[in-house]
């Protein structure tokens, strides 16, 4: 029954609850919808911390992508053998993790050493920041450590499998069985961390910048040429 509950329930629960949310938040606070800047009061460390996060998530969704959803037959049918393949998660996937952890470290310390910016901060951004921190941890200390002194492991036979099996609704929870307790911790705090999305900052995440290429310039007129009249 408990593999039931974390196998299966609990991931679509997760699931329900960030659809219900986010289509909550749309409807009823658009306003809250976008993520406020903070670079006004503090620009140094957010110039570092920011970027490393971002697109430390971009690769990481990339690898994530690559090993959850791609089947492992693809791999062997393009020759890429077990070994090659872990050999570029460990490294791509440490290297990905390292710099989610190091730029949500470096915003946490922002946040909390920097008066302006911690009075504008609320519950729900260290709560995001901590939640990313377990997930982003815990999926480094994967792929850096356990991988490497321990055993690779054959996720793509195991969590692979299982995971696309929610979206046919034949949750094959009996794979998640085997599946070593640190990348157990690893999905259920994932998940959760999903469920919290439409209550957080994070939300600005399904904002993608699409039509950004697009948009016309923006024009700033320096202060230092500026000139009061009368």
């Amino acid at each position: 029954m408990t593999d039931i509950f974390w196998w299966v329930i609990f991931p679509y629960l997760t699931g329900i609850i960030m659809i219900v949310g986010l289509l909550y938040r749309y409807a009823f606070r658009q306003l809250s919808w976008a993520a406020p800047s903070t670079e006004f009061f503090e620009k140094k460390w957010l110039r570092i911390g920011s970027p490393l996060f971002h697109w430390g998530i971009v690769f990481a969704f990339v690898g994530h992508v690559m090993g959850m959803v791609i089947p492992k037959g693809f791999y062997d049918f393009l020759g890429v053998s077990d070994h090659l393949y872990h050999v570029g998660a460990i490294v791509g996937g440490g290297i990905a993790g390292l710099m989610v952890v190091v730029g949500l470290v470096i915003l946490l310390i922002r946040k909390m050493v920097f008066d302006p910016v911690r009075v504008h901060a609320t519950f729900a951004d260290f709560f995001s920041i901590v939640a990313l921190l377990i997930v982003a941890g815990s999926g480094t200390f994967m792929s850096i450590i356990y991988n490497t002194t321990v055993t690779a492991y054959e996720y793509r036979e195991t969590i692979g499998p299982w995971f696309r099996s929610l979206f046919i609704l034949q949750p094959q929870y009996q794979l998640m069985a085997s599946v070593p307790l640190i990348f157990k911790l690893h999905v259920i705090s994932a998940f959760g961390l999903i469920a919290s999305i439409p209550f957080t900052r994070l939300v600005h995440f399904y904002s993608l910048p699409v039509t950004y290429p697009t948009r016309a310039p923006q024009q700033y007129r320096s202060r230092s040429g500026y000139r009061r009249k009368g």
